[in-house]
């Protein structure tokens, strides 16, 4: 697949997350506290799910591999806003089935791939290391944010979420220099503003 279709999908899914980043802050900053619209979860699943098939495309473990451990807290948060059962069937299935299919049919087809998926010349081992540790501390902000949500049984955003936001986005910032990766990188620069506000709106209530 030639380098601009996959450029585009990594634009298209950083252009959603920054979406749904700015549809959150703007809700927030009208009301003077923080607040998630329901649109800001149905972003956040399509943008994951273009984004796993980026890192697909790129042999990029670390990019899959945070992708994966958010996409189904997405869903679950849909659910807990109780707009899960307004998508139709079919396509509630085709979501939860999908990155298990891509890794079953994907990686499961030849030596070759599993090979070039976690020793990727471009990706010293080194790098990847840093860009799994990445990955995983910015993922944990959805793991918080899961148990969180789950205890209260409503959809909320905490402090931790926002804090841990910033600590694995300026990671990822660094990972997307020495990758140079321009996707990550335009993601993740305009993000840390974001989460940095969120912060001072926390600290002012």
């Amino acid at each position: 697949m030639s380098n601009w279709i996959i450029l585009t999908i990594g634009f298209t899914a950083q252009s959603l997350f920054f979406g749904r980043s700015i549809l959150q802050w703007i809700v927030s900053e009208k009301n003077k506290k923080v607040l998630i619209p329901v649109l800001f979860w149905h972003l956040s699943l399509i943008a994951s799910f273009l984004l796993f098939v980026y890192g697909y495309l790129r042999d990029d473990f670390a990019i899959m591999l945070g992708q994966s451990l958010t996409y189904f807290i997405y869903i679950r948060n849909i659910q807990l806003q109780k707009q899960w059962h307004l998508f139709p069937k079919l396509m509630r299935w085709s979501l939860y089935i999908f990155p298990t299919l891509v890794l079953i049919i994907g990686y499961n087809n030849s030596i070759y791939d599993r090979e070039s998926l976690f020793h990727n010349e471009d990706i010293p081992l080194w790098l990847l290391i840093l860009g799994v540790a990445a990955q995983i501390i910015f993922t944990l902000r959805f793991v918080y944010q899961w148990f969180y949500s789950e205890k209260r049984k409503e959809s909320s955003l905490p402090m931790g979420f926002w804090l841990l936001s910033l600590t694995g986005s300026f990671l990822i910032l660094t990972y997307a220099v020495l990758r140079e990766d321009l996707v990550l990188f335009s993601g993740h620069l305009l993000g840390t503003v974001m989460y940095a506000r969120n912060i001072i709106l926390l600290k002012k209530i």
